[in-house]
């Protein structure tokens, strides 16, 4: 039953994928533009991107009554909201708490592209984009001591992979909506 509302809902608001990859390929693209950022100004870059793909996630989340997207949504705010309220957080913490954002993040990723699988025949855009956020949050598990100007290229590229990922899917599901209502 979800599948069958789930992706006209997707299907007309294919957008909102569109959207998310334009704004984190922005966010990646700004790491990279202005790599000698404080920690503050990328704390704050990090949470406006959580947070408004967060929202934007939600939103799409509710609207399909999906609630593996509504749950990455609410995940996505949450991680935005403790960037803005605890601001003066180490990058240690700021670090773990990517790191696990990016991890729950891909695991989410990969359990729902199983479920689109079921809609759209080897869906593999969420799946990679899934193993991106898994492996960058390992990254950063591993390394959180690297020096700060490695961790915003690694924030930068992985923004950009997922934002290029989430553009890709966002014309998958447009097409295939587009076909699927002819």
């Amino acid at each position: 039953m979800a599948n069958l509302v789930l992706f006209p809902v997707l299907g007309r608001r294919w957008w909102m994928l569109l959207l998310r990859g334009i704004i984190a390929i922005i966010f990646g693209l700004l790491a990279f533009a202005w790599p000698g950022l404080t920690l503050i100004i990328l704390t704050a870059l990090f949470g406006g991107y959580a947070l408004v793909d967060g929202i934007f996630a939600l939103v799409a989340g509710i609207h399909a009554r999906w609630v593996v997207l509504a749950l990455i949504g609410v995940l996505g705010i949450i991680a935005g909201l403790i960037t803005f309220f605890f601001p003066g957080l180490t990058a240690l913490t700021l670090l773990l708490i990517i790191a696990a954002w990016a991890i729950v993040r891909g695991i989410i990723e990969i359990t729902a592209a199983i479920q689109l699988r079921k809609v759209i025949a080897n869906e593999w855009a969420l799946i990679l984009g899934g193993i991106c956020s898994v492996i960058f949050g390992l990254i950063l598990f591993a390394r959180p001591a690297a020096g700060a100007l490695a961790v915003i290229w690694i924030i930068g590229a992985y923004a950009l992979i997922i934002g290029v990922i989430l553009i890709l899917l966002s014309l998958r599901v447009r097409r295939h909506h587009a076909v699927a209502t002819v």
